[in-house]
């Protein structure tokens, strides 16, 4: 479970969002969600290679710019 705390004055919209932040940064709703089903390792290893090319597609067009 996430904590944070609240500075005294702090707003409480300020430390929902602070919140919201670390729970994106920590991947927790990612993980319940990849753990509702399983998924084989050679998908996995698939979706991992195709993240991977598209990065580097990405980077390479940045460099030639």
């Amino acid at each position: 479970m996430l904590k944070i705390k609240v500075v005294e004055g702090e707003s409480i919209d300020r430390a929902i969002k602070r919140y919201k932040r670390k729970h994106r940064n920590v991947k927790q709703l990612k993980e319940v969600r990849d753990r509702k089903h399983h998924t084989k390792k050679s998908v996995k290893k698939r979706e991992k290679m195709k993240k991977a090319q598209y990065k580097e597609q990405y980077l390479r067009k940045d460099r030639e710019l």
